[in-house]
């Protein structure tokens, strides 16, 4: 199907698993669609000439006020033309990383309405998307491996 004539279109985007000193990940409350008023991590669109490494930095700036170290890749995850979550025209690539926060506490801004932290038990007892909970439940996997997350 040629994306052209149907107005879908494919979104380059970047998240994080950002872990604090006490392991606790921070979670935005998400402004925009797709879905929307849902717990997500931190991120967003890469824009043209943009490193995706650059535009993380700067997405979770934007949305926490944060500065991050990013410690490695986790995986991509895709949301593919899905109506419930607000993505009825479009095909979302979503390449997600590991990271630590620098210093600082989250304040929400930009596209989040809320940001904290939260330990992997109230993460547990969160509705996420199974992708979000996938990436996080990998970053957990991975982070002895990679050094995610990186020693302060």
């Amino acid at each position: 199907m040629d994306h052209e004539k149907t107005g879908a279109n494919i979104v380059l985007g970047v998240g994080a698993v950002v872990w604090n000193e006490r392991e606790e990940v921070l979670l935005i409350r998400r402004r925009n669609p797709p879905r929307r008023n849902e717990w997500s991590m931190p991120g967003g669109k890469v824009e043209f000439g943009e490193t995706l490494r650059a535009a993380l930095a700067r997405e979770v700036r934007e949305e926490t006020g944060l500065e991050i170290e990013i410690a490695g890749l986790i995986d991509v995850a895709e949301l593919v033309r899905d109506a419930r979550a607000g993505a009825e025209d479009a095909h979302y690539v979503l390449v997600d990383y590991c990271a630590r926060a620098r210093s600082g506490e989250p304040i929400a801004a930009s596209d989040a309405s809320e940001a904290r932290w939260f330990s992997l038990a109230e993460i547990d007892a969160l509705a996420l998307w199974s992708e979000t909970r996938r990436i996080i439940a990998e970053s957990v996997r991975l982070r002895d491996r990679m050094s995610c997350p990186p020693a302060v």
